[in-house]
């Protein structure tokens, strides 16, 4: 199948599956006599994943080693575990970090709430932002 047809069945475009040939995601294809890509069948199932994959937060990279490892014959199931269970660990840490954000950015709103601008002084560069 045409590069447009296969953009057409996987949702993309093709430009950015030319950008997955050249970041190694996908086989460049055979070519036709007349110069054009020719994509076997199972492209379409490999842009499906590479899409499932960065939807599910792998970077290319690890869509490329997940890849990798499904070509040379071996099931990349506890290699994907794992980058789960990371992916999962970063999340958690974020999320605590968005958390004492939240409450550190709802201290200094009731601050500012409280805050009288005519009793700052030159001084002052802000003193809601400036630990009391």
């Amino acid at each position: 199948m045409r590069i447009g047809e296969l953009a057409s069945a996987g949702g993309l475009s093709t430009k950015a599956i030319r950008f997955y040939e050249q970041a190694g995601l996908l086989a460049p294809p055979p070519r036709t006599s007349g110069g054009y890509r020719d994509y076997p069948p199972q492209a379409a199932t490999r842009l499906a994943f590479i899409r499932d994959a960065q939807s599910a937060g792998l970077t290319l990279a690890e869509i490329r080693g997940v890849l990798a490892l499904r070509d040379s014959g071996e099931a990349p199931c506890a290699h994907v575990g794992d980058l789960i269970e990371q992916h999962l660990a970063d999340i958690e840490q974020r999320l605590a970090e968005l958390r004492k954000t939240r409450t550190a950015l709802r201290d200094l709103a009731r601050r500012a709430a409280d805050t009288d601008p005519s009793t700052c002084t030159d001084a002052d560069i802000c003193s809601i932002l400036t630990r009391p």
